[in-house]
C-alpha cells in the first residue's frame, strides 16, 4: 500500500512538472506541433506507467478513450447518414451483402504504412468493428507511407493515432486499438471474439510466423503482406498462395519456416510484389556517425533497426489491396485473381494453331474457331489458370503447375457447337480423346461436379463478353 502510494506521488509530480515545462515551452517558442507531439508521448507513457503490464519488456496498454461497448449488428445500415456514406458500396455489393461487411469484425496487426492504408480502408468501406495492434509509435520518417499520421502524431503510439482519426471518418464503427507487441502471450487477447479476418502487416519474421501459425491453428482467415520496401512497380503487386510468392525473399522466408516449425505447406492467401527489390537494407549509422551494430540500439530483440528505403507508394498500395481483398471476402463477392506465373506470347500463338490443326483433324475445316490468339489468352489464362479443366482442384502451384504446358490444347466442350469463347476447355493431350468420344449428357450424369463446374466457367465467359441473354 506504501509503495502505492509512493509511486501515485512520484507520478502525479511527475505530471504536473512535465506539463508546467511545456506551458513555458509554448511561451518561449513557436513550435506547437512537437511540444503537441512531446505532451501527447508524455501522456501516453504516464498511462503506461500507472496501467501496464511488463511484456517481454515493452510496456503496453489498451488505449483509453470514449468506450464504445455497442454490438456489430446488421441494423448499422438503418442508419441514414451511415447508408449515404455507404451508397456506393451497398450500389456495387447489394444491400445484403453490404450488411455482411458491416457486421464484421477485423483485426489488423501492424499499423505501418501497409496496415495503417488496409484499416483506413476497411474503415471506410464500412466494417462494423476493428481492432488495431501495434507496439510502436509514430516517427517522421514514417510520414512518407502512413495513411493519417500527421507531424502532430509524431512520438504517439500508432494504434492511438489511427484510433483517433477514425473517430472523425466513420465513428459508428466500433473501434478498438491495443499497443500490444503480438506473441504467444497476447496471442488470446489479440485473436479471441472470433474475427471474421485477420490482416497480418507485421515485417518481423519470427513474429509473422507465430500469427499466421496460430490463425491456421484457429481456424480464422488472414490475409498477410510480404515486403513492399525497396520497390517501384505498382502494376506487379498480386495476391495468391504463400506458395506461389516465389519471388519474394520474405515470404521465402516465412513459407521456409511454416513449414519446418508448424508443418503449414500452404492455404495463406499473401499479397507480394512479383518486382525485385531495387535496394539493400542500409547501413546503420550511430550518433557520431559511424556505422554501429544495429542490434545494440534494438528496443524489441528481433525486431530490426536497420533502415529498408521505401517508396510510400508501394506500402500504400499492398495496404488497398489487402482492404480491397477482405471486403470483398466479407461481401461473398467473387474476384477472380490473376495466375501467377504466366504464358509468353508464343504459348498462346502455339495454343491457337494447335486449336485450328485440331479442328481441321477432326471436324475437317478449320472455320468454325471462332477466337483469336488475344481471346485464347483469356481463355487459358482468366477461365482456365492455364490448368486442365480437370486439375481446377488441384492443390500444386507455382512453376511446378506449367511444366506440361506442352501437353495442353483447347478443345470443344460441346462438339455440336463452334468452337467460340464460351465453348472451349483446356484439356491435356491424353484426356482429349475421352472426352471427345463422350457426350455431353454422359457427364453430366458420371461426373455432376466437374460438369456443373465447367457449366459455370463457361457461362461466366458468356456474361464477360456479352453473350448472356
Amino acid at each position: 500500500m506504501e509503495k502505492g502510494k509512493y509511486l501515485a506521488l512520484v507520478g502525479t509530480g511527475a505530471l504536473f512538472g512535465s506539463v508546467s515545462t511545456i506551458f513555458f515551452l509554448r511561451l518561449l517558442q513557436n513550435h506547437n506541433e512537437v511540444v503537441d507531439s512531446l505532451l501527447k508521448s508524455l501522456i501516453f507513457y504516464l498511462c503506461i506507467f500507472f496501467n501496464a503490464t511488463e511484456l517481454n519488456g515493452l510496456e503496453t496498454c489498451t488505449i483509453a478513450g470514449k468506450k464504445n461497448d455497442k454490438a456489430v449488428h446488421e441494423d448499422l445500415l438503418k442508419d441514414e447518414i451511415v447508408s449515404e456514406h455507404l451508397t456506393r458500396n451497398i450500389q456495387f455489393f447489394g444491400f445484403e451483402s453490404q450488411q455482411k461487411v458491416s457486421a464484421s469484425y477485423v483485426v489488423v496487426i501492424g499499423l505501418g504504412g501497409v496496415g495503417s492504408h488496409a484499416a483506413s480502408m476497411l474503415l471506410r468501406s464500412g466494417v462494423g468493428k476493428l481492432l488495431l495492434v501495434d507496439f510502436d509509435q509514430v516517427s517522421l520518417s514514417s510520414l512518407n507511407r502512413h495513411a493519417l499520421a500527421t507531424r502532430a502524431d509524431v512520438g504517439i503510439p500508432k494504434a492511438q493515432c489511427l484510433k483517433e482519426h477514425f473517430s472523425s471518418i466513420f465513428p459508428e464503427c466500433q473501434v478498438d486499438a491495443k499497443v500490444l507487441l503480438y506473441d504467444s502471450s497476447t496471442e488470446e487477447e489479440i485473436l479471441s471474439g472470433q474475427p471474421d479476418f485477420v490482416l497480418d502487416c507485421i515485417d518481423n519474421i519470427d513474429t509473422k510466423v507465430a500469427l499466421l501459425a496460430a490463425c491456421v491453428r484457429r481456424g480464422l482467415k488472414v490475409l498477410s503482406a510480404t515486403g513492399a520496401g525497396a520497390r517501384a512497380d505498382p502494376t506487379r503487386i498480386r495476391i495468391a498462395d504463400l506458395r506461389e510468392s516465389t519471388n519474394d525473399p520474405l515470404s521465402r522466408a516465412v513459407r521456409h519456416r511454416l513449414r519446418k516449425d508448424h508443418g503449414i505447406e500452404g492455404g495463406i492467401p499473401v499479397v507480394f510484389s512479383l518486382e525485385k527489390p531495387k535496394a539493400k537494407l542500409l547501413p546503420f549509422k550511430g550518433p557520431n556517425g559511424e556505422e554501429e551494430n544495429p542490434s545494440d540500439y534494438q528496443i524489441v530483440p528481433g525486431f530490426r533497426v536497420r533502415i529498408i528505403p521505401v517508396l510510400g507508394t508501394i506500402p500504400a498500395i499492398f495496404g488497398q489491396v489487402m482492404a480491397s481483398y477482405v471486403v470483398t471476402e466479407l461481401a461473398g463477392f467473387q474476384v477472380q485473381t490473376e495466375p501467377i506465373v504466366n504464358f509468353d506470347t508464343d504459348h498462346y500463338h502455339t495454343l491457337h494453331q494447335r486449336l485450328i490443326e485440331h479442328e481441321e483433324l477432326v471436324y475437317g475445316t478449320s472455320q468454325q474457331v471462332q477466337v483469336d490468339v488475344e481471346e485464347v489468352m483469356y481463355i487459358v489464362k482468366e477461365l482456365w489458370h492455364g490448368r486442365s479443366a480437370r486439375d481446377q482442384l488441384v492443390k500444386e502451384v507455382g512453376r511446378g503447375m506449367w511444366r506440361l504446358v506442352n501437353e495442353l490444347m483447347l478443345v470443344r466442350w460441346d462438339c455440336e457447337k463452334p468452337a467460340s469463347i464460351s465453348n472451349l476447355i483446356l484439356l491435356k493431350f491424353k484426356e482429349v480423346d475421352e472426352h471427345e468420344s463422350r457426350t455431353l449428357d454422359d457427364i453430366k450424369e458420371k461426373e455432376p461436379e466437374f460438369y456443373n463446374s465447367v457449366d459455370a466457367v463457361l457461362k461466366r465467359a458468356e456474361i464477360d463478353f456479352g453473350y448472356a441473354h
